[in-house]
């Protein structure tokens, strides 16, 4: 695996540079190596795609924190660094930093072969619950998703086959408009057409211009084992399709865990109550207790266990989220007391208070409980 470069040697920054020092040396970069000033230069568009992905990690003061404890590892992952397939996912990410759809270099390069490019659609959120027992083994979910698809019609362009869109006579094509106040000119998203470049003027009658229709989109997700509740997964271009052609947003999955009858949760372990008779806390036992997989397991229950004593079966909770390893089952001991008994149940238990308090006086009363029973039996 290719070792990635420390995020401050990419952008040629200090450890301590504030964020206008990172933003203008991402800025710099970016122009020195835009795909536009370098076609078919494969290094240079690597170098854009490193810079961006250096600043998405410096450009935000937390994931920045994590990166100045952790490194690499404090960032990567759904919630941390983000990696860019191409160029365009760059313009996604960073387009107001450039002044919208690429117009930060269309100061710098004339034609604008990417003016009017089409925007990124919403991301979509959706909450999907889970059992305990799915989050012990990890599970495959399928997500019935209704979301608006790309027309097949008009492949997404909103425009009726066979027509094309027209040049907007606003911005000329460029998606932006110059307004001048004074010495100053300021650029601004072309109110006519969105930022687009282009109108529709004969509309797709089946999308009805939009580019998009309602569509079923389930999706199949794989959850790993030992999830916790509020984990989010980022499922990346499985959101609303991109107006004019451009990138799909992206889909985010809340988990949530349902609570158990059995089962109370704390991280990895599990907590469960189960019930034994007198004679078992006093004397000892060996029961058969369940785990949240289905199966059972031996437990032993040491004598004299006292009530609400806890105890533990190693290995038999959750799995850790890292994959090693396992939580344990903690199962909290209540002691059953019969509501009603014999007359020969009586009767020995008179004879047990005897001996615990009244026949062998004060050194009888040190005695533990097992050591009583004992004597009756004796």
């Amino acid at each position: 695996m290719t070792q990635k470069r420390d995020y401050y040697e990419v952008l040629g920054v200090a450890r301590s540079a504030d964020d206008d020092t990172i933003k203008r040396a991402y800025r710099k970069l970016a122009l020195e190596n835009h795909p536009d000033r370098n076609p078919g230069n494969a290094d240079a568009e690597r170098r854009f795609k490193e810079a961006a992905e250096a600043y998405a990690v410096l450009g935000d003061a937390q994931k920045r924190q994590r990166y100045d404890q952790y490194g690499h590892a404090g960032v990567d992952g759904p919630q941390g660094g983000q990696g860019f397939a191409s160029a365009e996912d760059v313009f996604a990410a960073f387009g107001d930093l450039f002044g919208g759809n690429g117009g930060f270099f269309e100061q710098f390069f004339g034609g604008g072969g990417r003016r009017g490019r089409g925007r990124r659609g919403a991301s979509l959120k959706v909450d999907l619950e889970l059992t305990l027992e799915e989050v012990a083994t990890g599970v495959k979910k399928t997500i019935e998703l209704k979301r608006a698809e790309r027309c097949d019609a008009c492949s997404g362009s909103g425009a009726r086959a066979g027509t094309k869109k027209k040049r907007c006579g606003t911005c000329g094509g460029h998606g932006q408009v110059v307004r001048s106040q004074g010495f100053f000119q300021l650029r601004q998203v072309c109110p006519t057409c969105a930022g687009q470049g282009e109108l529709v003027e004969d509309p797709c009658p089946k999308c009805e211009g939009r580019g998009a229709v309602p569509k079923d989109a389930p999706i199949t997700i794989t959850i790993p084992a030992g999830i916790e509740s509020g984990h989010t997964e980022r499922i990346v271009g499985h959101g609303e399709p991109g107006d004019g052609g451009g990138p799909a947003g992206d889909l985010v999955v809340v988990l949530h865990v349902k609570e158990h009858d059995v089962y109370t949760r704390f991280g990895d372990d599990l907590l469960m109550q189960s019930r034994i008779s007198f004679r078992q806390a006093v004397m000892g036992d060996e029961i058969e207790i369940p785990t949240i997989t289905g199966e059972t397991v031996a437990m032993k229950i040491p004598a004299g266990t006292q009530p609400g004593e806890k105890l533990r079966v190693r290995n038999h909770g959750l799995p850790r989220a890292d994959g090693y390893g396992r939580g344990n089952l903690v199962v909290q001991v209540q002691v059953d007391v019969p509501r009603k008994i014999t007359g020969e149940q009586e009767e020995l238990l008179r004879r047990f208070d005897e001996l615990d308090g009244g026949r062998k006086g004060k050194k009888n009363a040190k005695k533990t409980i097992f050591e009583k029973v004992k004597d009756i039996f004796s």
